[in-house]
């Protein structure tokens, strides 16, 4: 178990509309599982029939499936690491490429705001720094912070695996007021 996740489930019709959620635990491998840290997650007292689900993460962008998940009796399985599961918006996901090519939230949502900015107001890369100190950009911190982007357990502004970089390059890179928006309505 590496973190948490919220998982929801909404309305087939409106996808704004939020019928149930319930936290649920990740996994090195990126599996959700339920609290027990083994068994499939479950949604008790809800009733059969289609939803729409949504995964929000604490610093990630979120991501709710286009088409309708029919929960019942037997287990659903939703793969979000599938680039053939699909999801609502444009690039709502992250390819991640290498042996293992997989689908990803976009991490670097450090304020909750729904979008991943660099620069500019209630942008994501300032409270980096602010975790550290906002002196010595050089200061690592250790811990379960929102600020921890890349979820290695420490805070870094400077120098290698950084928490600040992935914001940059989750926004393109090269044009630092980019904003990549989220997708979840």
């Amino acid at each position: 178990i590496v973190d948490w996740v919220l998982i929801e489930l909404r309305d087939p019709a409106n996808t704004a509309l939020i019928l149930h959620s319930r936290a649920g635990l990740l996994q090195r491998d990126g599996d959700v599982v339920d609290v027990d840290g083994l068994s499939a997650l479950r949604f008790v007292g809800v009733a059969p029939g289609p939803y729409r689900v949504a995964v929000r993460h604490r610093n990630h962008l979120g991501v709710v499936t286009a088409a309708n998940i029919v929960l019942g009796p037997v287990t659903a399985t939703v793969d979000l690491t599938l680039s053939g599961t699909a999801v609502e918006g444009v690039a709502a996901r992250k390819s991640l490429s290498g042996s293992f090519p997989v689908e990803a939230l976009w991490a670097g949502d450090v304020n909750a705001d729904e979008r991943v900015s660099y620069t500019n107001q209630d942008n994501d890369r300032d409270p980096v720094l602010v975790r550290v100190g906002g002196v010595v950009p050089t200061t690592v911190i250790n811990g379960y912070w929102g600020e921890d982007v890349n979820l290695d357990g420490k805070v870094k502004y400077t120098g290698d695996l950084n928490d600040r970089d992935p914001i940059l390059l989750n926004i393109g890179g090269t044009v630092p007021t980019s904003v990549k928006m989220g997708s979840l309505p």
